[in-house]
Order: C-alpha cells, then structure tokens, then sequence
C-alpha cells in the first residue's frame, strides 16, 4: 500500500511540476521582451476602449460575460483606467485604476478593490500585472490573486487573459478584447 502510496505522491508531484513549467503561470516578461509592436501603458490605456469577455469558473464553463466602456488619462508617468462593466446577468460594476510608471518599464496599480497594490512590468508587446482582488460582498467577499496578461496585437487591440486563484488554486479564468472606442 505504501509503494503505491509513494508512485502516487511522485506522480502528482511531476504533473504539479510540469504544469507549473508549462502552464499560463510559467511566462515570463523577459520572454517577450523583443516582441513588437512595443506596448506603452501611456499610448494604449488611453482614451475611450470597448471591452469584451467572459469569466469561465472553476470547472472550465463560461459563469460570465460582459461588455465594458474603459476611459484611460494620463499626466506623465500618473494615469487613470476608469472602467464601467456591464454583464450579460443584468449586473454592473465600476472600477478606477490608479496607475503609476516607473522608470524601467515597471508600473504599480491601484484601486478601491484591490487589496494593497498591484505590481506590473511592461515587456515588448506584453504586460504582466499581479494583484490581490477583493470581491464584492454578494459574490462573497473573497480576496483572490490574480496574474494580468495582456497582449498588444498589430492592429492595437489588446487581448486580456487573466488567472485567479485563492490558496493557489485556480477558480476563475477572463479573457477579453480590448480596441480603441474610435
């Protein structure tokens, strides 16, 4: 029973391994970092946005969509996101982001629910930004971690794909568009 036991624990242990080399968590920003076009917070999270997505749950299945006007403004190295999200439940939710460049392509984040502050980095055509996520109460309250990428395409859309996890499990998954209102 206890060989058994042991093949077991290796066995899980290499795919635990394996997925965490290999899966959405094992990107780095230095991987992307000669890709083009290059992405600037300034240039690209400004002005009117129209967003797309949806939320898949812990199992894999589609728990949510929405659509969302965002409203990027900058003074030099400090901006807002104001975001209005409208979901496919009747549900609304707004948010501002508080945003802050550094100078070496880092930038942090904040806003009313987010726990502490996010920390980002700017690379080639990518960002990667981690945060701590508060819900609202009415989705019970959890705080949950989540890890931002976002993709700069050629055509200055932006494709979103994030992951959040509480105690390092994955419970939810968002995949959005984001283009230029204009």
């Amino acid at each position: 029973m206890s060989f058994m036991l042991g093949i077991v624990v290796i066995l899980l242990g290499g795919w635990i391994v394996f997925r965490h080399r290999t899966g959405f968590r094992s990107q780095s920003p230095a991987a992307y970092a000669g890709t083009h076009p290059a992405f600037d917070l300034r240039t690209h999270l400004s002005g009117p946005i129209l967003c797309e997505g949806v939320i898949y749950g812990p199992l894999g299945r589609v728990t949510s969509r929405f659509t969302a006007n965002m409203n990027g403004v900058w003074t030099g190295a400090t901006g807002t996101l104001a975001e209005h999200f409208a979901y496919a439940g009747g549900g609304t939710q707004d948010r501002e982001w508080r945003l802050r460049m550094g100078n070496d392509g880092t930038f942090t984040a904040t806003a009313d629910d987010i726990v502490g502050e996010g920390r980002g980095v700017v690379s080639g055509a990518t960002i990667c930004m981690t945060y701590r996520l508060r819900l609202p109460e009415d989705a019970g309250g959890h705080v949950l971690d989540v890890t931002d990428w976002m993709y700069l395409m050629d055509n200055g859309v932006i494709i979103n794909r994030s992951q959040m996890r509480k105690f390092g499990i994955r419970v939810a998954e968002l995949i959005a568009t984001m283009r230029p209102a204009t």
